[in-house]
């Protein structure tokens, strides 16, 4: 069966997390996605560590179902070869400082005036108006600027980072949303577009109901560590192995949570009648809720949380995530065919079909060796054998000494 994005080509221009992380994921959806990378040793984040072998484990998180192609960019007939390949593709993606795609003779207007269908699509740091256009994008400056740090953290800690680089992640669902919508509307128009976000776009749109505080009522939300803003009690207790989270969201659950831990005269507290009352007093209610909790295990209160329709469940580390039954169950760890490494265990797209074979084989192209594919895909394009080789034989293009996996 097709996937649902098969037969468009895309060219991936794209660096570090950002911009691959869009590709991969329509290459996850069936895009036939050809990563184009500057010689001599390939994009950035190949030197990034932690590294399993010699290979950047942090390369590897963001780049399966791409075949790889090494070009020299600072050559004028490699940045020809890349405008010819961007001419033979559906969809352009880069990540590029503003600007850079312009002054490499690559830009959406010079492109499109010759393929009015193409689609590009563009990420940056702060966006391509405005005082900030020029600055680099780095994902902890613009968690700090987009005001996301100052959500995350507890009073005591100050702002906090988000654990995984979320505005880069976040930025790359954006875009890679933006070219579907450009995909429809060209289906209907035959007119390609260009679209794009940012790294402070991407997170200011995350900010969600504690942005609609500032907006609705002018309140600046403060770091609130691991409770909820606005219900009580919501958020990570201690039982007798450690953290457990619990969201009571209802009175209902509330009265039937405080019946489990054996805590009935809690309800009558004035204290906790209603939620006001508990957001007001959650520092003692925490405490309350905390000498019950300690008389069992995380695991023992998950099961009998879950039973009494209160949503529950530790926090698990890594190794507890990767060895939960639910995770192994719903297919969230995929393996493929690695050239150096062999087998290659990777989180895999989070989007199925329930009407889907769910023993399905493995199937995707590892994250390639630098120029793996290099000839395979020129010759893709319908350069010439001929041309190919003499690109090669200059060191416009490079290709590595592997299978040329198709």
């Amino acid at each position: 069966m097709d996937q649902p994005l098969a037969g468009l080509k895309v060219l991936d221009l794209t660096r570090a997390l950002s911009g691959p992380f869009s590709t991969m994921i329509l290459g996850d959806l069936g895009a036939e996605v050809v990563k184009v990378e500057p010689m001599p040793a390939g994009e950035m984040a190949r030197q990034w560590g932690p590294f399993d072998e010699d290979i950047s484990v942090y390369y590897l998180s963001a780049n399966r179902n791409k075949k790889g192609v090494g070009v020299d960019f600072r050559q004028p007939e490699g940045l020809d070869l890349v405008r010819r390949m961007a001419l033979a593709s559906d969809i352009v993606v880069e990540n590029f400082k503003v600007g850079t795609m312009e002054n490499m003779g690559l830009g959406y207007a010079a492109l499109s005036a010759e393929k009015p269908g193409l689609i590009m699509a563009s990420i940056s740091g702060f966006g391509s108006r405005g005082p900030a256009r020029d600055w680099a994008g780095f994902d902890q400056v613009a968690q700090g600027y987009s005001g996301f740090m100052s959500l995350t953290g507890t009073p005591e800690s100050g702002p906090m980072r988000v654990g995984t680089a979320i505005g880069d992640l976040t930025a790359g669902m954006w875009l890679t949303i933006g070219i579907l919508a450009a995909v429809a509307q060209r289906a209907r128009t035959g007119r390609g577009q260009h679209v794009e976000t940012s790294l402070l776009a991407s997170l200011a749109a995350l900010l969600s109901v504690q942005g609609q505080r500032f907006l609705s009522k002018g309140e600046v939300p403060e770091p609130c560590g691991n409770v909820h803003p606005v219900i009580a009690p919501y958020g990570a207790f201690e039982t007798r192995d450690g953290l457990l989270n619990l969201a009571p969201a209802t009175q209902a659950m509330w009265v039937r949570l405080c019946g489990i831990l054996q805590l009935e005269h809690l309800v009558s507290d004035p204290r906790f009648l209603t939620n006001a009352e508990r957001m007001q007093h959650r520092h003692a209610l925490k405490e309350e809720l905390e000498r019950g909790l300690r008389r069992r295990t995380r695991k023992e209160w998950t099961a009998l949380m879950i039973e009494a329709g209160i949503p529950a469940g530790p926090i698990n580390t890594l190794a507890d995530v990767f060895a939960d039954p639910q995770v192994q169950a719903c297919g969230l760890v995929r393996s493929l065919q690695h050239p150096r490494l062999g087998e290659l265990r990777q989180v895999g797209l989070p989007l199925g079909r329930r009407d889907a074979d769910e023993t399905a084989p493995d199937a995707g192209l590892a994250p390639p060796v630098f120029g793996q594919h290099t000839r395979v895909v020129l010759e893709s394009y319908g350069f010439a054998p001929r041309e190919i080789e003499r690109w090669l034989d200059r060191a416009v293009a490079h290709q590595a000494g592997l299978p040329e996996a198709a």
